[in-house]
């Protein structure tokens, strides 16, 4: 883990070599990084988002992995006019959990950032998540509840959902979390070696939050703000997939023991 800290230039900053020819991108005006950075996107039917969600990915990142869940509009064709480079993953099974899976098994950078299609996350925080990494972190967590976080998509009920499921896992697991089912997450690759990921749908998000924890991986959070799906309609169902998670903290709980936990690196505090 890298970081290169350097004073505000009004000029274009130059790339410094290591040894091993390594090279630093400037992600900000005080801060280059040498791991590369690959986004997963999975994504189906979601042509008229990704003009929004690809405008706000920095232009410093290593990779665009694009996961296509079978999609019947231009998703595919759009993906790759924005970013001549991206690369598309056809999704062979169903569910979030299975395409953000495959999309990791794509990646080639050091860092992965994993961010949804629906235009509701801003790119331009990927600085804030990438920037924890570099300064220690294994697993960086978006959270919409801590200082700094917000939301325009939950519902009261959700709302209410995702504060009943974060109590039972930060008292089940000894995690002390302010947002557990958030899809905005940036981590080490390595980190999919101590999480095995292995489940298909939105839970997914859940398990990877709680098997940090039971690795004793260092979490920190990241205040992000969610804005409102710009076209279309979640696939997302409250009471369906609030149970779903639910059953994957009971099955948690009654697996492998916690490793030495180590104290969460929390920035802020829960609303």
């Amino acid at each position: 883990m890298s970081s290169f800290l350097r004073p505000a230039d009004a000029e274009e900053p130059p790339l410094t070599l290591l040894p091993d020819q390594a090279v630093y991108r400037p992600v900000s005006s005080h801060l280059a990084i040498a791991p590369p950075v690959s986004v997963v996107i999975p994504a189906m039917n979601e042509a008229e988002n990704l003009p929004y969600v690809f405008k706000t990915l920095p232009d410093w990142i290593h990779e665009v992995i694009l996961v296509d869940g079978n999609s019947t509009d231009d998703t595919v064709r759009v993906a790759r006019d924005l970013w001549p480079d991206v690369t598309v993953v056809p999704q062979r099974g169903k569910g979030k959990g299975d395409a953000l899976i495959s999309g990791f098994a794509a990646c080639t950078g050091e860092i992965i950032v994993m961010i949804d299609a629906d235009g509701s996350a801003d790119g331009g925080e990927i600085v804030s998540y990438v920037s924890a990494l570099v300064s220690g972190a294994d697993f960086a967590k978006g959270s919409r509840f801590a200082n700094g976080g917000g939301t325009d998509d939950m519902t009261p009920v959700r709302k209410l959902g995702n504060r009943v499921l974060t109590a039972v896992v930060n008292a089940k697991f000894g995690a002390r979390y302010t947002d557990l089912c958030y899809g905005y997450n940036a981590f080490w690759r390595h980190c999919l070696d101590e999480i095995a990921l292995d489940c298909a749908g939105f839970e997914v998000e859940t398990l990877m939050n709680i098997r940090v924890v039971k690795a004793g991986l260092r979490v920190q959070e990241i205040p992000s703000h969610e804005y409102n799906r710009i076209h279309g309609v979640s696939n997302l169902r409250a009471v369906r997939d609030g149970l779903r998670v639910l059953k994957v903290i009971l099955r948690e709980r009654g697996s492998r023991k916690n490793r030495a936990a180590r104290p969460a690196l929390i920035t802020g505090n829960a609303r």
